[in-house]
């Protein structure tokens, strides 16, 4: 990623929307620096980890804030800016795989394992915190590249969900106005990708075992 340059700290003082707002008015390619550099890292990281591969997300990097300029004129100030970014991304994403049917074939290994290193009992305690189920036990899972690779294998839909709840840490309600369903089907992604894991692991286990 090449890092947009500061702006001065009038611009750091306004709230993204804010930004957008006066930067449709005024069409100061400043406010826009400011806005994408607010946002390289963190969306270029959720990016990379929904399309494992990191020319591909910074393609879609790209093309999201394409969009946001040539859409800044529809946004709607009094609503919050992070969740509209995520829907446009998330799509430009979508749109980035339907173009390259080999995107799950590519290594997750090319990603930093420092970054994407994750605890799957986190994880699903995470999700299932407020639902009770029979899945506690999946605590105990260890943190690898085995995990990495059994998300990988989960559907674009159940892998979305993962993505925005558990790794940008958004509530039911965001993801699901980013992703445009209701907060019921979010859950129940939620849940069916805990039950895709849970069975990964057990084969898995049992490969190892007998």
């Amino acid at each position: 990623m090449h890092e947009i340059p500061a702006t001065n700290s009038f611009a750091e003082e306004l709230t993204d929307e804010q930004l957008l707002h006066n930067y449709r008015d005024s069409g100061d390619r400043e406010l826009f620096a400011r806005l994408v550099r607010r946002y390289e890292r963190e969306l270029y990281a959720y990016l990379r980890r929904y399309l494992g591969n990191a020319e591909m997300a910074e393609d879609v990097f790209q093309s999201t804030f394409l969009q946001v300029h040539l859409k800044c004129d529809k946004f709607d100030t009094s609503r919050r800016f992070k969740p509209w970014l995520y829907t446009v991304a998330t799509n430009q994403a979508i749109d980035a795989q339907r173009r390259n049917k080999r995107h799950r074939m590519v290594s997750l290994n090319r990603t930093n394992q420092n970054d994407d290193s994750v605890d799957v009992g986190a994880l699903i305690d995470l999700m299932v915190s407020k639902d009770t189920g029979p899945l506690d036990h999946v605590s105990q899972l260890e943190r690898g590249q085995w995990v990495q690779n059994a998300i990988s294998q989960l559907s674009d839909q159940m892998r979305s969900v993962v993505n925005l709840v558990y790794y940008e840490g958004m509530k039911y309600r965001e993801a699901a106005d980013i992703l445009d369903i209701p907060v019921g089907t979010v859950k129940s992604r939620l849940h069916a990708a805990i039950l895709k894991l849970n069975e990964a692991w057990i084969a898995s286990h049992d490969e190892i075992e007998f």
